[in-house]
């Protein structure tokens, strides 16, 4: 059987919106046109794909069974068709690099001195961004490469993926908070009754379970906000590793230990990006910063 791009994306509009006017309105579609093309998908595969429910619909059995596949042949689709867009450009001028809020600043500063060695010309911009910003900004063209948090994250078809290590995390507190000179074996009571501060990306990425350990935790969006509050005893956190070793943070921060806590929490770190010619000397620029880096 042959099918066509257009009833496979009609099908998966249809699914995903549970309304062939909704559907209809996405692909910029009259909603008659859209109820043919699927009418015409099921006499061809032989099968019911929905049922129509009124003015919504829902899949069938077989219409969830065959939806996986047919969103990732659209997705391939369209990543084929990004690949031979980037062919027919040259290099980049300026890019934009998206990252997750608790990234080190050092191999922040590591990435841009590297491509600005490599690509002396090019003007690169850095913005912090959640997951689903990220994903939306790789899927229009306004982020050209994403380093983000990939600890409960699941593989996008139409996204390149690149691994790129784990970040350590440990825990911290400042000098003059009794968390300082608690023994190890007392460390957890005094941790679950005193307030915790915790990145806010963290609890957006699933990580709450993992990594709020006290009922009276708050969330803060900015690293850096963090550790002052940490280095001000305001509370202890959960922070990378790489902090401790940077002078600039490394005042009145101290890390303790939890006998109840022996393995360290290590998330995931990887890179995201378009396929795209011209963003691949780049990724490759990146990949070797990260296995460089010994922050």
């Amino acid at each position: 059987m042959n099918f066509s791009l257009e009833q496979l994306r009609a099908f998966v509009a249809v699914y995903e919106q549970r309304s062939f006017s909704k559907a209809a309105a996405k692909l910029e579609k009259h909603r008659t046109t859209i109820g043919q093309v699927i009418t015409n998908l099921e006499d061809q595969v032989a099968v019911e794909l929905f049922h129509r429910i009124g003015r919504s619909v829902e899949a069938t059995e077989d219409g969830e069974l065959l939806y996986q596949y047919a969103k990732t042949t659209v997705q391939q689709a369209l990543t084929f068709d990004k690949v031979a867009l980037s062919l027919s450009y040259g290099g980049l001028e300026s890019i934009t690099i998206a990252y997750c809020s608790f990234l080190p600043q050092g191999i922040l500063a590591e990435i841009r001195k590297s491509l600005d060695i490599e690509f002396p010309n090019m003007k690169v911009h850095f913005v912090v961004r959640t997951k689903p910003e990220i994903k939306k900004g790789i899927e229009n063209g306004t982020i050209h490469v994403a380093i983000v948090n990939v600890y409960s994250s699941k593989i996008v078809n139409s996204i390149d993926f690149t691994f790129l290590k784990n970040l350590q995390f440990l825990l911290y507190a400042g000098k003059e908070h009794p968390l300082a000179t608690t023994p190890k074996n007392k460390a957890l009571s005094v941790m679950r009754s005193s307030r915790q501060l915790v990145l806010k990306s963290m609890i957006d990425d699933d990580m709450k379970e993992k990594v709020v350990l006290s009922a009276d935790y708050e969330a803060i969006d900015q690293m850096a906000l963090v550790i002052k509050f940490v280095q001000q005893n305001i509370g202890w956190a959960v922070l990378p590793s790489s902090v401790i070793n940077s002078q600039l943070f490394k005042e009145n921060l101290v890390t303790f230990e939890c006998d109840e806590i022996q393995d360290h929490l290590n998330v995931p770190i990887a890179m995201w990006s378009p396929p795209s010619k011209q963003v691949a000397p780049i990724k490759k620029n990146i990949v070797k910063v990260f296995a460089n880096y010994q922050g």
